[in-house]
């Protein structure tokens, strides 16, 4: 299958989408906690001495909040829970934010809403991975598409990579439009507000 994407990627880039959209739908849910031994993956010499200085797959994951797709773990729950604490930075000089914000994308599509959870990106990027260089800071200065993404671009430099792969449509689109509208109308009133309040705290010009 990856040889014969590859040979429509360079040859007939529409249809090659076409394909991997299908191989997506069709693809079957791994079943959690069910990992390769490192000998049988096809990816290492099963004869190589070096192989039993490598941890199993299994030994290694089993203990962390299973998933049924991608490489079976949910990654953000084992953060959340405790499971696991990767260092945040290398050097002590480095500067390590996190952003919780939610951000909603592809207001006009048939698919429901994109839920974008900042929180859960910034706990394992910097933000300068992504701004600006993939992604603008500005709403809708970047147009996001499923074409760019099945291409490996955009979201699909990650996911489907090294995070969870792009079957898992429902876990991005995530928001009835109807919810998100209503979201969209109570920030815009709130932001609204907030405005209001501070021009009122403002001293006016020649008041004493």
């Amino acid at each position: 299958m990856m040889q014969l994407l590859i040979l429509l990627r360079q040859n007939f880039p529409l249809l090659h989408l076409l394909v991997a959209a299908l191989a997506l739908a069709i693809a079957p849910a791994a079943a959690p906690q069910n990992w390769q031994p490192l000998e049988n993956d096809g990816l290492r010499d099963p004869a190589s001495p070096a192989l039993k200085l490598l941890q199993q797959p299994a030994a290694a994951l089993s203990t962390l909040p299973p998933d049924t797709a991608g490489n079976r773990v949910r990654w953000v729950k084992a953060l959340d829970d405790g499971h696991i604490n990767p260092r945040t930075n290398l050097r002590a000089e480095t500067k390590v934010q996190t952003y919780d914000k939610d951000v909603l994308l592809d207001l006009n599509g048939s698919m429901p809403v994109v839920r974008f959870p900042h929180r859960v990106h910034t706990l394992w990027l910097d933000c300068s991975n992504c701004h600006d260089h993939i992604f603008k800071k500005q709403r809708g200065a970047t147009k996001i598409s499923m074409f760019n993404i099945l291409q490996g671009e955009q979201c699909g430099l990650c996911h489907g990579a090294v995070a969870f792969p792009l079957t898992e449509c429902s876990r991005c689109h995530s928001t009835s439009r109807k919810d998100a509208k209503a979201e969209l109308a109570r920030e815009a009133a709130e932001a609204a507000e907030a405005a209001q309040a501070a021009d009122v705290s403002l001293p006016k010009a020649g008041a004493k």
